[in-house]
Formats: structure tokens, C-alpha cells, sequence
């Protein structure tokens, strides 16, 4: 039986073979990266017609539309409605739509207050969690944010997420902005970013930024690192965006009940001024805030989006309850 000879490091033989082991490595990584871009995009394609349908229930609500209708209305076959809610929320549509209830939201709202008055009695300290994902946060000083972004480098792009196009903005402290792209479209946002931010230098880089928007929607992908934030607010409205990231998902609260997590209940008003000031959509979870009586609206990307991702990640807590 012949010896098999390892290469001598050094030969040609062995830098052929190192070469081929890290271009594999190399391709591994592509592809990985490329699986969770194109989930991420499938998931945001998704999402329109998601919308469509959550739209047409929301102003069709007293008639409680049968999948059929719905389907008509999204213009697909019932099938194809079905397997859409399963992909995208891993429940039935007419399971989702229970989530958008009042009456769910006040239960969600009910079971949800014990849990989080508990944990607030511990205090705000620590970072937040996003599913499996750390949140750290950095806040800028009252002098700083009176700089209005001097001196600071933004790197944007726009991405697909599960709830439609983002643009997500990102400096070398944290993320910035993250800001669904609503109707106006995407230089109504820019534009939104460059009001404020306006002595910051924008630089337009999705390559970059599209790792972050991975790491946020497809953690099972990322490095695991923690996310950080850059906030910058008054001393209120930092309060109020801090207090927002301890609230899990699948979870839900109100203004009153915000109020009274940071040392002012009589501010509710104050809190919704706050929340809707917010410019980090869906890391600091403004969505999860709700009127007392149950009703989702009061969303800067649109009630919809709102009830579009609370829906979602109540399925997505339901399911990890399941499993």
C-alpha cells in the first residue's frame, strides 16, 4: 500500500492547498451572507401584500372578511394567501388577525404589565435584547447633540426587511436611524436624515450597512456582537427611549404606563411626544407602545407597519413559547 505524502510547508504544493482552503472559507461566507440577503428580501416582497391584507382588514373590520374575500382583495388564491402568513408569520392569516384584536391587545396589555412592572423594579440598568440580539446604547451629550451631527461621518443605505424597505443610517459609535421607507419614498427619508443630522457628512454605503441590517433581521446569521445605538435627544426623551428598550417582544404597554417607568406619571403626554420623536424604528420599540384602550394607531411609519410587527412578533413569541 503506497504512503500518502503530506506537501513540505512552503512548497508549491501546500500554498495551492492553503489557497483552495481559504477561497472555499471565502465561498462558504458568500454564501451564507447571500441565504440571508435573499430571505431578508423575500420576507420584505412578502410584506407587501402583507400590508394590502392587514389594510383591507383594518377598514373592513365590523364585517370580519373570509380568507377567500381577503384573497380577492390582495389579488392571489386563497392557497396562496395561506402559505404567504405561514412564510412570513408562521401563523394562518385568520390566527394573525386575532392579534390585531382590542380585545387582544388589552389582554396582551394586562399580562404584560405584571411582568414589566417586575422588571422595572429592578431598574433600567443594562442593555436591552432584541430576540437573541444585545442592544447597547450610547447617548450624546446636550453638547453634542447641539452640534446638530458636526464632525460625524453617516453611512446609509436602503434594504428590505420583513416590514418592507428600511434605511438604516449608521456612525462609527451606533446605528443612528433606522427608518421605514413609507409612501413618499426615499429621498422623502434622506432628506428626513439629512434635517437631522444636518452638519454631519452623509455617505451613501449599503455594503456596510447592509451586515447591520443582517444582524438585525436575520440575527442567526450575525456575529453575535451587540448592536449599539447612538441616541440623540433631550434628557427626556432619552429617559422614555431607554425605557422602550426594556419592553420584550411580544409584549406591549402604555403611555401612562411609560410615564410611570421614568419618574413621571402625570407626563403621558409628554411619553407619546417622546415616542413619537423616536428615530430608530424597531430596535427602540416605540411600536410596542399602545392607546389604554386597545386600539393600534399613533405610528410614524403607519398604523399598518404597527400592527404589522406586533402581529408578527406576537406569533414569533407564541412559537418560541411552543417549542
Amino acid at each position: 500500500m503506497a504512503a500518502t505524502m503530506n506537501p513540505m510547508p512552503g512548497s508549491a504544493t501546500a500554498n495551492r492547498q492553503v489557497a483552495r482552503f481559504y477561497s472555499a472559507v471565502e465561498n462558504m461566507q458568500h454564501n451564507v451572507q447571500q441565504s440571508a440577503d435573499e430571505a431578508i428580501d423575500s420576507s420584505s416582497s412578502d410584506y407587501q401584500l402583507i400590508a394590502a391584507a392587514i389594510a383591507y382588514l383594518e377598514a373592513n373590520h365590523r364585517s370580519q372578511p373570509s380568507l377567500e374575500e381577503l384573497a380577492s382583495h390582495v389579488a392571489v388564491s386563497p392557497f396562496h394567501l395561506q402559505r404567504l402568513f405561514k412564510r412570513w408569520a408562521g401563523i394562518s392569516p385568520k390566527r394573525f388577525v386575532q392579534f390585531l384584536t382590542v380585545e387582544h391587545a388589552k389582554q396582551l396589555l394586562a399580562e404584560s404589565r405584571t411582568m414589566l412592572d417586575a422588571a422595572y423594579e429592578t431598574g433600567l440598568s443594562g442593555p436591552g435584547r432584541l430576540h437573541d440580539l444585545f442592544i447597547n446604547v450610547e447617548a450624546m451629550t446636550p453638547g453634542e447633540f447641539k452640534l446638530r451631527g458636526q464632525g460625524l461621518t453617516i453611512q446609509y443605505g436602503f434594504h428590505g426587511t420583513p416590514f418592507g424597505e428600511c434605511l438604516l443610517a449608521s456612525t462609527e459609535r451606533g446605528i443612528c436611524g433606522l427608518n421605514f421607507v413609507g409612501q413618499p419614498g426615499r429621498e422623502a427619508e434622506l432628506e428626513a436624515l439629512r434635517a437631522r443630522w444636518p452638519a454631519a457628512e452623509l455617505v451613501a454605503n449599503p455594503e456596510a450597512t447592509a451586515a447591520v441590517v443582517d444582524k438585525i433581521f436575520a440575527p442567526e446569521h450575525g456575529s453575535g456582537d451587540a448592536v449599539r445605538l447612538l441616541l440623540a435627544g433631550t434628557n427626556f426623551q432619552i429617559k422614555v427611549w431607554e425605557a422602550l428598550l426594556r419592553i420584550p417582544p411580544g409584549s406591549a404597554c402604555t403611555y401612562e404606563d411609560v410615564a410611570q417607568w421614568v419618574g413621571q406619571p402625570s407626563a403621558a403626554r409628554a411619553v407619546g411626544g417622546a415616542v413619537g420623536a423616536n428615530a430608530i424604528a424597531y430596535l427602540i420599540p416605540c411600536h410596542r407602545v399602545i392607546r389604554k384602550s386597545g386600539v393600534i394607531r399613533d405610528y410614524r411609519w403607519g398604523s399598518t407597519r404597527k400592527k404589522a410587527i406586533l402581529g408578527w412578533e406576537a406569533s414569533h413569541a407564541m412559537q418560541g413559547h411552543a417549542t
